[in-house]
């Protein structure tokens, strides 16, 4: 005769492996891929381009600020 209180222990322990195993699949589908290419972005806001006109003009405006003092490093 078979050990039913083993096979139930047994199956128990399985059925919570396959549950952590689904929770992690759940998660890892609901958090997103960070390198996700443009067809799987959620957002479906794209991101603009700077024209090289304005880089020059924002990196004008940036030494003044930090020559200013209004601007402090970051903190490592």
């Amino acid at each position: 005769m078979m050990d039913t209180k083993r096979i139930l222990v047994e199956l128990r322990t399985e059925r919570d492996r396959i549950d952590k195993a689904i929770l992690a699949l759940e998660a890892f589908n609901s958090v997103g891929h960070r390198k996700a290419g443009p067809a799987l972005r959620t957002s479906g806001r794209k991101r603009g381009r700077m024209s090289a006109a304005a880089r020059r003009k924002l990196s004008r405006l940036l030494k003044q600020r930090w020559a200013q003092g209004k601007m402090r490093p970051r903190a490592a």
